[in-house]
């Protein structure tokens, strides 16, 4: 399989320019270049590719999706390490959580103070977060 970049872009949904940031950033191997010095990427890339995307999907920073590819690339390791980089994820997004819950509560109190029939001079929400 040999894909130019475009190809690459449209089979794994990734913008072309993000595909040279992942390679920049040493997350995609290098391609093969062509006679006329087109990239030239393979299955391995797009598997690479994907399961990039997948932790990207999962809200993975990408200093967590280099480490889970170091992971991937020495398979002899015990899993331990992918256990710990993903409890370490799952309490980072319940934290968030948390944060959008309280968020959420300010936001549905702020809207409880206007009913919508007054003026805008006299809206309660307005005069909140101003105070």
């Amino acid at each position: 399989m040999n894909l130019k970049i475009g190809e690459l872009a449209a089979r794994t949904g990734c913008q072309a320019e993000t595909i040279r940031y992942y390679e920049r950033r040493g997350l995609l191997d290098a391609p093969t270049r062509s006679g006329g010095n087109y990239r030239l990427y393979g299955a391995r890339h797009v598997d690479r590719l994907t399961f990039i995307r997948r932790c990207r999907g999962l809200d993975m920073s990408l200093d967590e999706v280099q480490s889970l590819l170091a992971f991937q690339d020495h398979p002899e390791q015990p899993c331990c390490g992918v256990n710990d980089l993903l409890d370490q994820h799952i309490g980072e997004i319940q934290r968030k959580m948390s944060e959008l819950q309280s968020l959420q509560d300010e936001l549905l109190r702020l809207r409880a103070r206007c009913q919508s029939t007054g003026r805008v001079r006299e809206c309660e929400i307005l005069r909140d977060l101003v105070s």
